[in-house]
């Protein structure tokens, strides 16, 4: 380079660095980090809650998650299962097998799979064919259904597939 381009080049203004294509990849990858960042933490504010799929109460110590099974084995000693199924306004549950109270209500509970705000409990009083309560059910999506004595003694459980008018509900543990 000789004397007069050396003194050529040192007259001209200087480039704004905001004009360096290197100047922005510096900033803008940092800014998107922490918009992709606060993005992932408002998404999983939102579905924030308990992630566990059930709804009984569970015990943690360290990584050991513990709940009462009691319910559940009283149902398998006394060989309890129901149909629960969904009529005109109402809800009824037909003994299928087992030694039912005939004389006390039941409580029905149906959890949404997803979304805990929709779940809904029922309190069935006895009737000629097992047991009834009013109300209706929207059966566009599954339901996790838990049907027992209103003192807790024993539960069944089952599931209620979308669309279907009926659920079987069994001990959940095995014989």
């Amino acid at each position: 380079m000789n004397r007069q381009d050396h003194l050529h080049q040192q007259n001209e203004p200087a480039r704004s660095a905001w004009r360096e294509p290197m100047v922005w990849l510096v900033a803008t990858i940092p800014l998107l980090a922490v918009v992709a960042t606060t993005g992932l933490l408002a998404v999983a504010w939102r579905s924030s809650g308990n992630v566990d799929a059930v709804a009984d109460t569970v015990r943690r110590t360290a990584q050991v998650q513990d709940t009462d099974l009691g319910p559940d084995d009283r149902a398998r000693q006394l060989r309890l299962s129901a149909v629960v199924r969904i009529g005109k306004d109402a809800i009824e549950v037909l003994p299928v097998e087992g030694a039912f109270d005939r004389g006390r209500p039941l409580s029905l509970a149906l959890h949404h799979p997803t979304h805990a705000g929709e779940d809904r409990r029922f309190l069935l009083a006895p009737s000629e064919d097992g047991w009834l309560a009013p109300g209706g059910l929207d059966l566009t999506h599954d339901w996790n259904a838990e049907l027992g004595s209103t003192a807790g003694r024993w539960r069944l459980q089952g599931r209620w597939r979308s669309g279907q008018q009926a659920a079987y509900l069994r001990p959940a543990l095995p014989e």
